[in-house]
């Protein structure tokens, strides 16, 4: 009992002080220990990758075993990794384990054991990720690993904290332009014919469908579509409605 009040203490304290911290050093080397004294080898606090982004250009910092991230860049697991995958439908943290049963009837399942099986030849045995969302959905991870570790239900409470407090410091520290755009106020101003016109598309419908509704021609309605695509920046209609998810305009 009094083991776990000493590295509860540990976490409460990094959360006390992480916004005093003035270097990426100072950041690093606190969690760092709070990691150590829980029992955890590797870790590592990831930005979320884009499509065309390579994951490891994204670390803000981390520790895993040698060898092991070039393994697994090279054999893509990236790809088909069910912690990476599940992070998708995850709001809180959650143990490695958690995720295989999620990809049951997953074409990829077998190929997912199989990667899980090589993770704990380098010795990442067990582990957890902490999702980190913001108003552009899920931003990056606290990811843990090693030798197995229990966590209680409050311990997992504060770790979520951690991997937040922890992700936004060092981004603010690294990348101030990036902490800057992805916390600043969302100001897309849209009228009340095209919010209406991507809420229905966001529902399925098509153009003519919601032109039916809205008692409108199918032109009003393609006019409408483009001037939100236009405001949101999007590439097509399908990333309008995906920036509109992350941004809160729809739910």
């Amino acid at each position: 009992m009094w083991g776990n009040s000493l590295k509860i203490k540990s976490v409460i304290e990094f959360l006390e002080a992480v916004d005093d911290l003035s270097t990426q050093g100072e950041v690093i080397d606190l969690p760092e220990g709070v990691l150590e004294t829980y029992g955890f080898e590797y870790y590592g606090v990831i930005r979320q990758p884009g499509p065309s982004d390579d994951p490891l250009s994204l670390v803000l910092t981390g520790r895993w075993p040698e060898g092991w991230p070039v393994r697994y860049m090279r054999k893509r697991y990236v790809l088909i990794d069910p912690n990476i995958r599940y992070l998708g439908h995850a709001q809180k943290g959650f143990k490695w384990s958690d995720s295989i049963p999620a990809f049951r009837n997953d074409p990829h399942r077998r190929r997912m054991q199989r990667m899980m099986i090589d993770a704990y030849k380098y010795g990442l045995e067990s582990g957890y990720m902490f999702p980190v969302h913001g108003r552009r959905g899920l931003l990056g991870v606290l990811a843990l690993g090693g030798k197995p570790v229990d966590l209680s239900r409050f311990e997992m409470i504060q770790f979520d904290a951690l991997a937040k407090a922890a992700f936004w410091r060092l981004l603010e520290l690294t990348d101030p332009l990036v902490s800057e755009e992805l916390t600043s106020a969302v100001d897309v101003q849209l009228t009340r014919r095209e919010m209406e016109s991507l809420s229905f598309l966001a529902d399925g419908m098509t153009s003519n469908e919601i032109a039916a509704v809205l008692d409108l021609s199918n032109h009003t309605v393609d006019w409408y579509m483009n001037a939100v695509q236009v405001k949101l920046k999007a590439k097509n209609r399908h990333h309008a409605v995906a920036i509109a998810f992350r941004l809160g305009l729809i739910s």
